[in-house]
């Protein structure tokens, strides 16, 4: 296989469970970016989210890419410049901020480096029967500053790349059928962790910006290898010439992958292209 870039999801796949990536992972990945393969940080989280690791990474320096929000923004990393933007609607956007509104959720929207919320202490879900703050997990993990509004609902006047919710597994399990019915096949709606449910404008994901990305750099799916660990990532472990399953992935994840390969923990992403770039 003639690999000329590599897709990576962050969440459970390039970063460890305390979200670093490991020196191994990060030696073997600027190893392949010194050899001319394009890397592609491809993640749920807004491009603030993504910028640390690009810079860890030095994605700037090589010409990397990055997808946010599951695949409707894609940015340059050396210079910025948007190359790919599907957002939400206006109208859709502020339907769904109605319609979550009577479920147990809490709802979040990034604009910039800004998280805007309603309440900042009406932040506590539960995840493994474990108390999570996940106003300040998703603040924290993606560099944002936090604001309150009053509704969030007054304040989106603009189109949304992605509207988050967050809320307890047990209950999301049991009520995202009734949260996505209404815009069963007007948006995406998906889970990116087990708290997590979001939505985004119709057919994005990851393949779908891949595909419009990768012609930007002369690249053929086929010279892909995409690394994911989550439903989310299936469209592009699916688009790639190799799409490669982390061992901590869920058992939909693992099927539709070429290769499975060690967890998140365990320098999986160095083991894989140990072996694809030998």
């Amino acid at each position: 296989m003639n690999i000329k870039a590599i897709a990576l999801d962050i969440d459970g796949t390039l970063t460890n469970d305390q979200k670093v990536i490991t020196p191994r992972t990060k030696e073997t990945l600027m190893r392949a970016q010194k050899a001319g393969i394009t890397l592609i940080l491809a993640s749920g989280r807004p491009i603030q989210g993504l910028r640390r690791l690009a810079h860890e990474l030095e994605l700037d320096s090589h010409h990397g890419m990055l997808i946010a929000y599951n695949g409707s923004e894609v940015r340059d990393a050396s210079s910025g410049e948007l190359l790919f933007n599907q957002a939400i609607s206006v109208e859709d956007a502020r339907a769904v901020l109605e319609h979550i509104r009577s479920f147990d959720v809490i709802p979040m929207l990034v604009d910039g480096d800004r998280l805007y919320v309603e309440d900042a202490y009406d932040c506590t879900i539960f995840h493994r029967g474990k108390p999570k703050n996940i106003i300040k997990d998703e603040r924290d993990a993606c560099d944002l500053r936090l604001h309150e509004v009053r509704s969030l609902l007054d304040w989106c006047i603009t189109p949304q790349n992605k509207i988050l919710t967050a809320g307890t597994d047990t209950y999301l399990q049991e009520h995202y059928r009734a949260m996505e019915a209404p815009f069963v096949g007007r948006l995406s709606c998906m889970f990116t962790a087990d708290f997590y449910f979001e939505y985004t404008a119709c057919n994005v994901n990851k393949g779908n910006a891949l595909l419009h990305a990768l012609p930007e750099r002369g690249i053929d799916p086929s010279e892909l290898v995409a690394f994911g660990d989550g439903q989310n990532d299936l469209p592009m472990l699916k688009l790639a010439g190799m799409g490669v399953a982390m061992a901590n992935a869920n058992d939909e994840v693992k099927a539709g992958a070429n290769m499975v390969t060690g967890s998140n923990n365990d320098d999986g992403i160095a083991a894989a292209l140990d072996q694809l770039l030998a």
